[in-house]
This record gives C-alpha cells, structure tokens and sequence, in this order.
C-alpha cells in the first residue's frame, strides 16, 4: 500500500523524459594482490564498444561521454575522454569524468540524464569504471622531500651527504587502496563505520555472514538462470577469456565463515572479509536518450530514470546513506516499500545493508534522523539484491552505481516489474539514490 492514497504523478527530473536503452558490463575481476591484467581505461572502452555493437551504433552518434571513476591512475587523466576518443568518437564529442567515491558510477548517470532532461543532450553514454588492483602504491612525503634535496644536489661532496639521510622510514609506501578507504574526517575505515553500524543496530555476526552466504547464492543461481546476459567477456593479451565475475564461492557456507577473524575491529569484532564487499576491477557502461533520439534511431527502451536524490549524513554513519537519499523519493512520488518491485542497495557490507533495512523501518529513526512522522514498511528481502551483490560479485568503486542501476533495469524486464531503485552508501557519509520505471508503454513513433 502506498503512504498516501493519492499518489503523485512520477517525475522525470523536472524536464524531458530520460530512457535507458541498454546496458553492459564487463565481469568484475577480484584484485589478488597484484596490479590485473587490465586498466579502467581498458575496461571501459571493452563494456562501452560492446554496448554500441549490441545496439548497431557508432560512437560518431554521441552527443558527450561521462564516466564515473576514483582513481584512474596517471596515464588515464580525463578517463572519459580518455575513452571516448579510443572509442572512435568524433573529435567534437565531449567527454568527462566524476568522482563521487562509491557513487561515481551512479553520479555520472545522473549528470547524463540531467542533460538530456534539459534538452543540452539527447544521447549519452554513461557509467563508470574502476581498476582497483591498479590503484597506486606512492612514495611518502619523506621520500618526496629527501627525492627533492637528491635533486637539487649537485657535487659528489653534496650528494653523498643527502645519501647518508635516506632510513628505512623512507622506503615505508603509501597504498592508496587502504588511504582512500579511511574517512580522513572521522579517522575510520569503511569497515569500522560498518562496525559501528552492527553495534548500533544489533546486528549480530550470524547475521552478517547468513546474508553473505545468500549473496552468493543468489549470484550462482543467477549465472546458472543466464540471467546476467548484460555481462561482456574480457580478452587479455595473452589470449585468456574472463567471461564471469571470479570472486562468486558456491561453497559458501555460514559454518565456513563463521571461522574467519575480523578485520576490522580485532579480536572482537564482526565484519570479516567475506561479509565485506570484495576488492575489484570492473566497468559498466550505459546509453541514455531523450524521446527525440530514441525515435530517430529506432531504439529499444529497457526503462526510465524517473528521479535522484543525494544526502549528506555523519561519515561515522555512512553506510545509512541509502535511506537518507531513498526516502525524499519515497516521499516526492508517495511510494511505500510494497510499491517498489527490485531493490538494488549496494553490498558495501552486510551489516551495513541490514542495518539500512532496520533503519528503513525504526520509527526514531525516521523522526529523528529523517525528520518523518512515520517510518516505511519493511523491504521484503526477496526483492533485495535479487540475483547478490558486491559480497559475492565484488565492488569496483567507480563502476558500481551504474552496475546496480543496470541490473536493477535488467532484473525489472525480466520479471515484469514497474519500478526499482538503486542506491548506494558513499565514504564520506553520503547516500545516492535513483528511481527506476520500466518502459510500460513504447515510445511513439
């Protein structure tokens, strides 16, 4: 039932209708201690290329590219124009890149479909991309600083003197994965706000790791149903095929996890690596179109982006981002949860995606921290995260909001549902959200 009887007519962010047409994306590649066999460039422009084959495009028909990404590494500044250009579009096409850390992907969605709502674009492709196997291992500032004094001496006399400096405290690396993954601000890493959730919220570690196991199950049964037909295969250079996201575990057992220590909160703590979102490499690519151009190319519609909404919220807390941006939707289109068919929140980690289901439903909660008078129905889990999530498929930060934007379209064909959401929590302590429709009635010609 929805919260008011009435409901408001659904939007489409205040201006034109924004329709996705399709999807694709590369499998998502577990980071295994070294860099991997590709770059975010190089996975993107694989996802993107063959989006445009699928659909029988050029990429010369664009009118810009965005793409989501955190770090794309010193060769790949711009990484949207970066790719645009080896994709083959025109000279002209402008192309442009987003970071909003876990939300990049989604962010770069939304400024496409933003363009085309205010008539500045009519086609776009837009997603996001990420090589976290490739994020850099940097020299600290005591390295730089004695690398400058090498630099500027000159004599034999001077530079044996700069050399009797160098310790070993200067050979100690800065790896950019775990600095990007700790919130400067409040001094914790994403694992430790998810801590903080579980004890907030009561979440036990059975819990954590029987959703875990679920998200793996529900991904095997995906892949055995060739229900992730938006996946593109990977070719290295060295004639190797990746053809499914490598980091799924069929063998996954509540009893196995159960063993593992945490990692976060040592000795006592809860979030464990397989309860956490997995480290990964992976790329989604999108095409968003006006009416306009969905008529003069003869398009499929997979569905519409019918509204967004981005929340700030304390960076302690920041994985209850998704119900602070989840719930202005909610409220504009007088939804409640039953009026939702697919669901997608990120799987940063189990105990912050339950902790968003028992917030989603605490009447304090809602009054204190939303400023509602109610809270929503439950979210019926069996509309979660249908076919898993980052647990079981892994995280490439710059890529999953358009990954889950994608699937969530994808899963609502499949089963006929009306609307979905897509929402995700962004370090930093922020949430984004997206409203989903499918394509019920065809665009005219």
């Amino acid at each position: 039932m929805s919260r008011d009887t009435e409901k408001q007519p659904s939007g489409n962010l205040n201006g034109r209708p924004v329709y996705v047409i399709d999807g694709t994306r590369t499998p998502f590649l577990k980071a295994r201690g070294k860099p991997g066999p590709f770059r975010a460039g190089d996975l993107a422009l694989t996802a993107s290329r063959a989006l445009l084959i699928r659909l029988g495009m050029h990429a010369g028909t664009l009118d810009e590219v965005v793409l989501g990404c955190v770090s794309s590494g010193p060769d790949e500044a711009n990484i949207g124009r970066v790719v645009a250009l080896r994709l083959g579009c025109k000279e002209q096409v402008p192309a442009w890149t987003v970071q909003r850390n876990c939300a990049s992907g989604m962010q770069a969605l939304e400024s496409a479909a933003l363009n085309i709502a205010t008539g500045r674009s009519d086609l776009v492709l837009a997603g996001g991309t990420e090589a976290m196997s490739h994020h850099p291992v940097m020299l600290n500032e005591l390295m730089v600083a004695w690398l400058g004094a090498w630099s500027r001496a000159r004599s034999l006399r001077a530079r044996g003197k700069v050399l009797a400096q160098l310790r070993a405290a200067h050979f100690k690396p800065v790896v950019a994965l775990l600095r990007g993954l700790t919130d400067p601000v409040v001094g914790l890493s994403m694992g430790q706000t998810a801590e903080e959730l579980a004890e907030r919220f009561g979440i036990d570690r059975e819990a954590m790791d029987t959703y875990a196991v679920n998200s793996h199950r529900r991904l095997a049964r995906a892949r055995e149903s060739g229900w992730l037909d938006e996946i593109e295969p990977l070719y290295d250079n060295d004639g190797n095929v990746y053809e499914h996201d490598d980091g799924l575990r069929e063998d996954s057992s509540v009893e196995a996890l159960a063993k593992l220590r945490p990692v976060f909160d040592r000795p006592v703590g809860r979030v464990t690596a397989a309860n956490s979102a997995q480290v990964t490499d992976g790329a989604a690519a999108l095409l968003l179109a006006s009416e306009d151009a969905v008529k003069r190319h003869d398009l499929p519609v997979l569905g519409r982006i019918v509204d967004s909404q981005w929340a700030g919220l304390d960076p302690a807390q920041m994985g209850l981002g998704p119900v602070h941006a989840m719930a202005p939707i909610m409220q504009r289109h007088g939804l409640d949860s039953d009026d939702i068919d697919i669901w997608e929140i990120n799987e940063a980690f189990a105990a912050q995606v339950l902790a968003c289901c028992k917030a989603w439903t605490s009447q304090d909660y809602a009054r204190e921290a939303l400023d509602l008078p109610h809270a929503f129905a439950p979210i019926d889990p069996g509309r979660l995260n249908v076919d898993g999530g980052g647990i079981s498929l892994g995280h490439p930060v710059g890529a999953s909001g358009a990954r889950i934007t994608l699937h969530a379209l994808k899963a609502m064909q499949r089963t006929g549902a009306r609307r979905g959401i897509a929402s995700l929590c962004i370090g930093g302590g922020q949430g984004g959200a997206l409203l989903l429709e499918s394509d019920s009635t065809e665009v005219s010609a």
